[in-house]
């Protein structure tokens, strides 16, 4: 099941996204409420054609959190090492956690925009967990239990600003620095599902890999953040990139695409 936001002139909604094979579109089913809520959401009886005019894809939730893994692939972590991002070569035993706030957060086809002191910002394609009910000091084997979803993640970051910005609360937490999208899959291939990205219209090879290479898997994640911090509804988990990232300039386009998901598109822009 697929779970969208969307505004319908100007009105922020929610739906089931329903694939019509006569017609080979996708349509907008509206709810009458918020699907983490404790109340079981119902159809409206509303149906839009998901690109008819009025309708716009938003970010399918406004996390109260989003926590990430750093280095949580071998490819990845060795690409920061040889860029000369990172002094070690493999990535570190334990998870390396970092956090951006919601306000970093934009949704399909929203722009990102390159803040004025940062020359060399990057894309990182990932997978995102959606939590789905309040998530506290839960065991690695009933993490999964806590999940709604999983989504598209962009994990923009200012790679420039790393180096003098070790908490990272620039480099990764600017507005704008967070596309999610396009909808939440509830029914998701977690285990091995390949992440890859485009960038104007071309495949970036060095970006792609798959979810089986995760160092820590995303029961593992959840149960650790949760050690720490309590999880909302809505709040989501960053899983990390398989591999090499890349830079962004203006008038990219940059799209992150999951097998089994969808793909999350958006546009750089020079603020």
């Amino acid at each position: 099941m697929r779970i969208a936001r969307f505004s319908h002139n100007d009105v922020p909604q929610y739906a089931f996204v329903q694939h019509d094979e006569s017609s080979d579109k996708d349509y907008l089913v509206a709810l009458d409420g918020y699907p983490f809520g404790a109340q079981p959401v119902k159809p409206t009886g509303r149906r839009y054609d998901i690109d008819s005019e009025g309708i716009r894809l938003l970010s399918p939730v406004i996390p109260s959190k989003i926590y990430g893994l750093a280095k949580n692939y071998e490819n990845h972590a060795r690409f920061m090492h040889e860029s000369g991002h990172s002094e070690t070569v493999h990535a570190p035993e334990d998870m390396v956690i970092f956090s951006k706030p919601s306000t970093s957060v934009i949704g399909p086809d929203d722009p990102i925009v390159i803040p004025p002191f940062s020359h060399d910002m990057n894309f990182e394609p990932e997978v995102a967990v959606v939590i789905g009910r309040v998530t506290r000091n839960v065991p690695v084997e009933s993490a999964m239990e806590h999940v709604l979803g999983f989504t598209c993640v962009n994990d923009v970051t200012l790679r420039d600003l790393q180096g003098s910005d070790p908490m990272w609360t620039r480099a990764k937490g600017f507005d704008t620095s967070c596309p999610l999208g396009p909808w939440i899959e509830t029914e998701f291939g977690w285990k091995d599902a390949r992440i890859s990205f485009t960038l104007n219209g071309e495949d970036v090879p060095l970006a792609s890999g798959t979810t089986a290479d995760l160092i820590h898997g995303i029961p593992e994640q959840i149960s650790e953040i949760s050690s720490f911090a309590t999880l909302l509804p809505g709040d989501v988990i960053m899983t990390g990139t398989p591999n090499a990232s890349g830079h962004l300039g203006p008038g990219d386009e940059a799209i992150v695409h999951v097998q089994g998901i969808g793909s999350l598109r958006n546009v750089v822009v020079q603020r």
